[in-house]
């Protein structure tokens, strides 16, 4: 599987493509910002975006959806409590002093449960609340693309609308930590780490 990280926009969200080396099948997981710099990279790889995906809808995660929809072609996917954010994009953006386009409709509505493949490669979605009521985890054969609900040595802010500290901690124990110690994590902001790293030095999991 072909991995790609961006670091996208004034926060500096994680923007993953994730590429199938048989056929050049892609997809870019949270588009935030930046699309010319993503549309750049899936050019240079060859690969041809199937679906553009958030793992939740805050601004910095989905400010690129409608470029990348326009340019691309690609069906958008969020889950169902988090895609009214679509349209609140300029202004939670401006509360941060951001500008921000608002997002098309999702063509998909993402549960838990659910699968999307491309190529050889399929993402299972894991509806990963507390972050925002939507919130989801991507996980495929050892890598798991878990947004904003868990960082290196850290847990996603509660504090946003839709945010629950004691519904993030629950999703992040009953639904990640029991996934294989050496799965790689690859985070919404900073560094990647592994499932057992966090059990072991997250100050939160304890």
């Amino acid at each position: 599987m072909i991995i790609k990280k961006l670091e996208v926009g004034p926060i500096m969200a994680n923007c993953f493509i994730l590429g199938c080396e048989s056929t050049k099948e892609a997809v870019v997981i949270d588009p935030g910002d930046d699309s010319d710099r993503i549309l750049m990279e899936l050019s240079k790889s060859e690969l041809k975006v199937k679906y553009l995906i958030n793992t939740h809808g805050h601004f910095d995660h989905v400010g690129a959806n409608k470029r990348m929809k326009e340019v691309t072609g690609a069906q958008l996917a969020i889950h169902p409590d988090d895609e009214p954010m679509f349209n609140e994009l300029s202004r939670s953006a401006s509360m941060f002093g951001l500008s921000s386009e608002n997002s098309p409709p999702a063509d998909i509505l993402l549960k838990d449960g659910d699968e999307i493949t491309f190529g050889d490669i399929t993402l299972k979605v894991i509806h990963t609340p507390g972050h925002s009521k939507g919130g989801i985890s991507l996980y495929t054969k050892g890598h798991l693309f878990a947004g904003d609900t868990l960082f290196a040595g850290s847990i996603g802010r509660t504090d946003l609308a839709g945010g629950d500290y004691d519904t993030l901690i629950s999703s992040i124990k009953e639904k990640l930590l029991v996934l294989d110690e050496d799965t790689r994590v690859y985070t919404g902001h900073g560094p990647e780490t592994t499932i057992g790293n966090e059990k072991r030095m997250n100050p939160f999991l304890r």
